[in-house]
């Protein structure tokens, strides 16, 4: 063991020792309040009259000599602390004089010493930054208002207005193999299911198509339904893919389920304006969605009647078009306009959601209600995109969050998906009106 290491090491015992101390005295402290308090709560709120009467009557705190107190207190902890700052600064001394010592002599034998970065572990996080590839970057003049990565990154869907170009996926390369045309209108939404090989898109008019790859490696239409009467904003998939909820401009939530075919089971039609996210949370049985019209709907499943209902719904200060769960218990929130993404918890006692948090990122005002939020629970990475700029914000202990890349595309017209491993993000911009591909890199 080196010098550095043995101060190191008694160097943390000293400090142990010094917060054993402190414990146990503010451990006294507490436990003189506490009992102060429980006697207040008594005689204050009594549970009943014999009880009131029971309790000798105090004017507040009145019998109690704070000064007296806190000078007790002072003069009790005062002399632990000192002498544990008098020990710490001897041993400080003696140590140094050893490393001193032992430094001399290594530079003596001409080694260099090299320097040692002391960290704590809330900080002690891995940095990274989505790079992009440039190589691999694809021109295309289309708007791409939707793309999907399949799970093993094997395939990525994209669509250009009325079309979706197929493309194989190799080591962050991308190669057209197909183009699907089944769409008449502007395709907005794209989502693959990994267990039978299909893929749902819809469309600026309601649209539904269902897409099955064939033997061949070909998709082919297989399904086409009118889902909504309007502009479909999002849609997502439960995780067993016997059922699908998709969101619209008409005001309507409305849930899918397979049997023989995909079917419509029910709407949610509590929104009294367009429809821009929603989100499923882990035990799949909870769905959040948010909207123009200021509220965020909390929908549940219940298993007894086997249908969804809006359980309550919070109302907000400004409307947003993203949100998206994090745990069963959290959920993030992006407002319209301002510099703030907002952090909603579960209150272990009410069992509602309530704002614990404001997240800083950049200033912005989003013109699109498409590219919903993302979180990669593998990396715990979310994706969140407000204005010109899309941000990395890494969940870091304690439910906290740290921006850790906001990249800057110089334009609201911006769309992006991320990997389900959380290794390559691939978006589309209307300023350089490319295709671009970027992957994961620590530093």
């Amino acid at each position: 063991m080196t010098t550095k290491q043995l101060f190191n090491r008694q160097f943390e015992s000293h400090i142990k020792e010094l917060q054993i101390y402190s414990d146990s005295t503010f451990d006294q402290i507490n436990n003189f309040i506490d009992q102060v308090f429980l006697m207040d709560s008594l005689m204050a709120k009594p549970y009943n009259t014999q009880l009131e009467l029971f309790f000798p009557k105090f004017d507040s705190f009145n019998f109690i000599d704070l000064q007296k107190l806190q000078s007790q207190i002072f003069e009790e902890v005062k002399p632990l602390i000192n002498q544990k700052i008098n020990e710490k600064d001897q041993f400080k001394l003696q140590s140094n004089s050893n490393s001193q010592s032992f430094i001399q002599s290594q530079q003596s034998q001409s080694i260099e010493q090299p320097q040692i970065k002391y960290t704590t572990p809330e900080l002690n996080l891995q940095q990274f930054k989505y790079q992009i590839i440039k190589d691999y970057s694809i021109q295309e003049a289309q708007r791409c208002r939707a793309i999907a990565i399949k799970k093993d990154c094997s395939i990525v869907a994209v669509n250009c207005d009325k079309l979706i170009k197929i493309f194989q996926f190799k080591q962050g390369a991308m190669k057209q193999i197909q183009i699907l045309n089944e769409h008449k209108n502007n395709v907005t939404t794209l989502n693959f299911m990994q267990k039978s090989n299909q893929l749902i898109s819809g469309d600026y008019v309601g649209n539904i198509v269902i897409w099955q790859k064939n033997n061949n490696n070909q998709w082919n239409p297989s399904q086409k339904f009118k889902g909504h009467s309007d502009y479909i904003n999002c849609l997502i998939l439960n995780s067993n893919e016997d059922l699908f909820i998709s969101c619209s401009d008409d005001k309507i939530i409305k849930f899918w389920i397979k049997q023989n075919d995909w079917t419509y089971q029910q709407s949610i039609t509590n929104h009294t304006g367009s429809v821009y996210s929603i989100s499923l949370n882990d035990q799949q049985d909870t769905v959040i969605s948010c909207g123009i019209d200021k509220m965020i709907l909390v929908i549940e499943h219940s298993e007894q009647f086997k249908r969804w209902f809006v359980i309550y719904n919070i109302t907000v200060d400004f409307y947003g078009k993203r949100l998206c769960f994090i745990s069963n218990n959290l959920f993030t929130f992006q407002p319209n306009d301002g510099n703030q993404m907002h952090v909603y918890e579960m209150n272990s006692v009410s069992k509602q959601f309530t704002k614990t948090k404001e997240i800083t990122i950049n200033q912005g005002f989003d013109d699109w209600q498409l590219f919903p939020q993302q979180y990669n629970k593998q990396k715990q990475i979310l994706v969140n995109k407000h204005g010109e700029y899309v941000n990395f914000i890494k969940k870091t202990e304690k439910d906290g969050f740290k921006v850790e890349q906001s990249i800057q595309f110089n334009t609201n017209e911006l769309f992006g998906q991320l990997s389900d491993d959380g290794e390559y993000f691939i978006s589309w911009d209307g300023t350089s009106k490319q295709i671009q591909i970027r992957r994961y890199r620590e530093e």
